[in-house]
């Protein structure tokens, strides 16, 4: 784990962390429980995503999806947990959960909305390869809107696979690197619409589905589910499905 003293100003990272990124999401921690801050779009699309999540972690795993805590028991790390917006309601469905992340000041957003929501979450500042003493630990190592950030994309995705246990599940979510997720992503969401901060995405790190279906195939794990997350342009509702060539959530499983 990184020191505090490398945290006050530009924080010196090397392996999977982007210095720059982790710059940047330390000065935006403070953001990303505010409904109407910058991370407004991320609230619009999160309440869809939670609950589509739970429901497939549940079938996934012969859980009932409808029981009051579906995840009861359940495992999970979230890598990359930014303030906690996914880790903590999956926590509140009966999920064991542990956050890391590799900007100190969105842990310590995180933990503190937890405490004030009663939430049990722990939080740990991290990156994956900081994690040994967590390997195969977890039913489902998960990792949302984050590999577009990374500074090695192929040496995150074997670290992700470290922390899973035998059977366990790997959940990605990202962009697609398509010419449609580079006018809704960027040029829409960032510059047009400014619903994300600009800067926030650079479109050539967007990662395909199959790239990801590559990677994680070269650690034994094979893409058994992919959905699209997507926006309705009318009445800004977002929703589940097969359309994955913008946002989208893909489920591997070891072998």
């Amino acid at each position: 784990m990184l020191r505090k003293d490398q945290m006050k100003n530009e924080p010196v990272l090397t392996g999977t962390a982007d210095p720059a990124e982790v710059s940047r999401f330390n000065a935006l921690a403070d953001e990303w429980w505010k409904p109407n801050g910058a991370f407004t779009m991320v609230h619009a699309f999160n309440q869809a995503r939670v609950t589509w999540i739970a429901e497939r972690l549940s079938s996934l795993s012969q859980r009932d999806p409808q029981a009051p805590r579906p995840l009861e028991g359940m495992r999970i790390i979230d890598v990359g947990c930014g303030a906690g917006l996914v880790a903590e309601p999956l926590a509140k469905l009966g999920a064991s959960v542990l956050g890391i992340d590799a900007a100190e000041r969105n842990v310590a957003v995180a933990e503190r909305h937890a405490r004030q929501n009663n939430a049990t979450v722990q939080y740990r500042h991290a990156r994956p390869e900081d994690c040994g003493d967590l390997a195969g630990k977890f039913d489902v190592v998960m990792s949302l809107e984050v590999v577009e950030h990374v500074a090695d994309l192929p040496a995150f995705l074997e670290q992700l696979t470290r922390l899973s246990a035998p059977g366990g599940i790997v959940l990605i979510g990202t962009i697609n690197r398509t010419m449609r997720s580079y006018v809704k992503a960027i040029v829409g969401a960032e510059y047009v619409l400014r619903l994300l901060p600009r800067g926030t995405h650079d479109w050539r790190k967007f990662v395909t589905p199959a790239e990801l279906a590559d990677h994680l195939g070269a650690h034994g794990f094979t893409a058994i589910e992919s959905w699209g997350v997507v926006c309705n342009p009318v009445t800004w509702k977002w929703s589940i499905g097969r359309d994955v060539s913008a946002n989208y959530l893909q489920f591997h499983r070891r072998i």
